[in-house]
């Protein structure tokens, strides 16, 4: 039996890759004879330099950066490849890096990453890949653009440095005299554009902190900041498909450095060879720490498995956790489901996970032993 092993990161127990080689070692034992193919999944959030470093040989800088709310250093690290460096957004300006108490959209800036991004430009990236899920941010990008030599000034031309609280009070985009002559791609697996009712702010603002309070606030300040942009760059995104992906940064990377936009997991699945992989195998596992109705709305999982059904591969996942209420409408993707929590409680699952993750995945297997593929 050929088995691909497409799993996600199980958040804050195990990467991408991890989660894969522990399914690998718990099948190894029920099916001493099978083989395997491992293709670490993302979507363009956390965890995608870590799937990515796993398929691209190349190196990982560390650079010390400014967090969300500028309110400490961190580490983030990239992956250079030539002369292409793949980073993502949660390692400087992630929700990750936050309490939950320590939410704060008005102030939360993208400046981290934007210093990640001179980094990869110091160390000669020619092309610069952003995976921007997971951000703590609601900036439009601005805070990447100011730490790549961008002014955003008032009516008196002073420049604006806590954005987004002052967007109101933009008057005029001072762009570098020189920009960075290199390749931009944008990955997110969202749709939304950067207004409205399906926009930034209204779908993926309440995580990061927006409250009633502060939401026309920041999307009146967004939607403030697409009229200049508009006006004083030439150019207008705001409803393009993803544009709302992280805050709006895919706007402000479409906007200010001319960046395409790709679906995050399509971007994986070539980097990886992973369709020719599941065109050959017999059955394809994936999965990721919480199965839910919310994995098939652009989620790796769910990419995977639309890959396997067009192909022709059985599928099936493995979930540290899954909704007992979305089980139904999961299997209508997944024709087998497995959670560590059908063995244990929640706390275990997360304090031990890849050993009861090798033990689900030995279950697994002695199931597949009576099964045809």
């Amino acid at each position: 039996m050929r088995i691909v092993l497409a799993l996600d990161k199980f958040k804050g127990t195990l990467t991408a890759l991890q989660a894969c080689q522990a399914v690998q070692q718990g099948l190894q034992r029920s099916l001493p004879n099978a083989t395997f193919a491992i293709h670490p999944v993302a979507d363009g959030g956390d965890g995608t330099v870590d799937a990515l470093a796993a398929c691209i040989k190349g190196q990982r800088p560390r650079v010390r950066v400014w967090n969300p709310l500028k309110s400490a250093n961190v580490d983030a690290d990239f992956l250079l490849a030539g002369e292409t460096a793949y980073l993502e957004m949660a390692a400087a300006s992630g929700l990750v890096l936050l309490t939950k108490g320590e939410r704060d959209p008005l102030h939360a800036t993208t400046y981290g990453t934007g210093q990640v991004i001179q980094a990869a430009l110091d160390h000669g990236a020619q092309q610069v890949v952003v995976g921007l899920g997971g951000s703590a941010t609601n900036d439009g990008g601005t805070g990447i653009a100011q730490a790549l030599g961008f002014r955003f000034l008032d009516s008196s031309s002073i420049e604006l440095h806590d954005l987004p609280s002052e967007l109101a009070k933009l008057t005029t985009i001072e762009p570098p005299r020189e920009l960075p002559n290199i390749t931009w791609t944008a990955l997110a697996d969202v749709t939304n554009p950067l207004l409205g009712e399906n926009g930034a702010t209204a779908v993926y603002g309440p995580q990061k902190g927006v409250t009633a309070s502060t939401h026309q606030q920041l999307e009146d300040g967004l939607a403030h900041l697409a009229n200049v942009v508009k006006r004083d760059l030439n150019v207008d995104f705001r409803d393009a498909p993803g544009a709302g992906a992280a805050g709006g940064c895919a706007f402000g990377l479409m906007s200010f450095f001319g960046a395409v936009l790709r679906p995050g997991f399509e971007f994986l699945a070539e980097m990886s060879g992973l369709e020719a992989a599941i065109a050959s195998a017999d059955l394809v596992i994936t999965g990721e720490g919480l199965l839910d109705s919310q994995t098939l709305s652009g989620k790796a999982p769910a990419g995977v498995a639309a890959m396997a059904k067009r192909l022709g591969t059985p599928v099936a996942a493995i979930g540290g956790d899954i909704v007992s209420s979305d089980r139904g409408t999961l299997r209508k993707v997944f024709q087998t489901l497995v959670a560590l929590t059908d063995a244990v409680h929640i706390e275990e699952a997360l304090t031990n996970a890849e050993v009861i993750l090798q033990d689900q995945a030995e279950l697994l297997g002695q199931s597949l032993r009576h099964q045809r593929y």
